[in-house]
């Protein structure tokens, strides 16, 4: 059975979404992470899995929900903590971040099921990766690959083909970045936390 991996901040106001400013306060922004991370937490917890692992940059919350293991996020570039995360894991794993709260356990349990592939790809609508499942992890399969620009997808699911594994694509996401993001999101996940708190948000005046 596989590990599936989660990679996120704490919702700490002014370190999380800020890209969500100015349309929403700090606090509200970070209101928002929190809520795509407990709907994201519980997603996980409704999948069958060897391991259930949060690499965490910052300190747990009366947000963590129990059987939910926590290690913290080492030091350095984002390949360079996703590919510490996946040391992690001591077999196959798929890893996630905490920007798709409309994921679901179905999804969840595709990306955990290596039988034929030797690799699980999900891209996202911006140009990057919302999950990466890997049956042999290896640092070298996320090393170098340029982080948080628009080709990071491309470059990841390409070093992924390069290695001469086979690759499977999961269907793309939407991550929440932006207003336009997080509009878009709680419209396709109504039944979320996320939607119901940027619901709540957008029904204030402002």
């Amino acid at each position: 059975m596989s590990t599936l991996l989660v990679i996120a901040k704490a919702p700490v106001a002014g370190r999380v979404k800020t890209r969500l400013t100015p349309r929403f306060t700090p606090e509200e922004a970070a209101g928002l992470a929190r809520a795509a991370l407990q709907d994201t937490l519980a997603a996980v917890l409704a999948t069958d899995a060897r391991r259930r692992v949060l690499v965490l940059d910052g300190r747990p919350g009366p947000w963590l929900p129990e059987g939910i293991e926590v290690v913290p996020q080492c030091a350095g570039g984002l390949d360079v903590r996703l590919a510490a995360a996946f040391s992690l894991s001591g077999g196959p794993a798929l890893l996630i971040g905490m920007d798709t709260p409309q994921v679901t356990p179905e999804l969840l349990a595709q990306g955990l099921d290596f039988t034929g592939t030797g690799a699980w790809f999900g891209p996202a609508d911006d140009g990057g990766f919302w999950a990466l499942g890997l049956a042999r992890p290896d640092p070298a399969l996320l090393l170098g690959v340029p982080m948080s620009v628009p080709h990071t997808g491309r470059e990841q699911r390409l070093r992924l083909t390069a290695s001469g594994r086979a690759v499977r694509d999961l269907p793309a996401l939407c991550d929440v970045d932006t207003p336009a993001d997080a509009a878009r999101v709680a419209a396709a996940a109504p039944g979320t936390r996320f939607a119901a708190l940027h619901g709540e948000l957008c029904a204030v005046a402002r």
